[in-house]
């Protein structure tokens, strides 16, 4: 039997809007197909060992200034697990912790990790709505969400973007763009949760970490869900 193993990175920080669904979903469309799966749950001072696939969720900016903290101490270990072929995925404020640097508009700057080359600024306007856009890597090539952020991230060098926005604003309100990749990397603003919204992408992350396709689920629910948020505005 295959064993696939998360890192949850500090959920009792960093998990708004729904965000353990992600975590729900991967758990389940893995032991759908015969795979055991084993969740570590990592909080502020725990040491952390090797995982195929890391989440870290959003949070309020207070939350996140003692998550980038904490992210400094482990940095060298997560920028060898995203060498070596772990998967990550960065929803939101863990999404921006990800980058360089998350600089707001009073106090420190938050120190990133650099994972992705990008970084954020804050911004005056708050997005919030539901956001479609469109990528080039997964079938259904559509992904649906709900973004609220103030953040504006821009994306460097080899960080590409996750996808086109078609609706909503995605990284900044202005180049279009939603999300962001490297490797085996990524970064979204979309909430509520992602991955059960869009299966196609949690399947594709669970293939990176074990190395092989997965046998197709009925997921005729799923993409009827996924097909009713498609183009929908807020």
């Amino acid at each position: 039997m295959k064993t696939l193993r998360i890192g949850h990175l500090y959920p009792k920080l960093l998990n708004i809007y729904g965000d353990i669904g992600n975590i729900i979903t991967l758990k389940y469309r893995a032991e759908m197909r015969g795979i055991k799966v084993i969740i570590n749950e990592i909080n502020i001072g725990d040491s952390l060992s090797e995982n195929d696939i890391y989440f870290i969720g959003g949070g309020q900016d207070l939350q996140q200034i003692e998550v980038s903290k904490e992210l400094q101490k482990n940095k060298e270990f997560l920028t060898r697990e995203r060498d070596r072929g772990a998967v990550f995925l960065g929803i939101c404020g863990g999404y921006q912790l990800m980058g360089h640097y998350y600089k707001p508009h009073k106090g420190e700057i938050l120190q990133g990790i650099s994972l992705l080359d990008a970084y954020t600024i804050a911004g005056n306007n708050r997005f919030i709505g539901n956001v479609t856009a469109e990528t080039d890597f997964v079938s259904p090539k559509s992904l649906v969400g709900f973004e609220n952020h103030s953040g504006l991230t821009y994306l460097q060098g080899e960080t590409l973007p996750l996808g086109k926005v078609i609706i909503g604003n995605g990284n900044n309100g202005t180049d279009n763009t939603e999300g962001a990749r490297f490797k085996n990397v990524f970064g979204t603003y979309l909430h509520g949760s992602f991955l059960p919204k869009n299966p196609q992408f949690a399947d594709f992350m669970i293939e990176l970490a074990i190395g092989e396709k997965l046998q197709p689920l009925n997921d005729d629910i799923e993409i009827s869900t996924h097909n009713s948020l498609v183009g929908k505005k807020y």
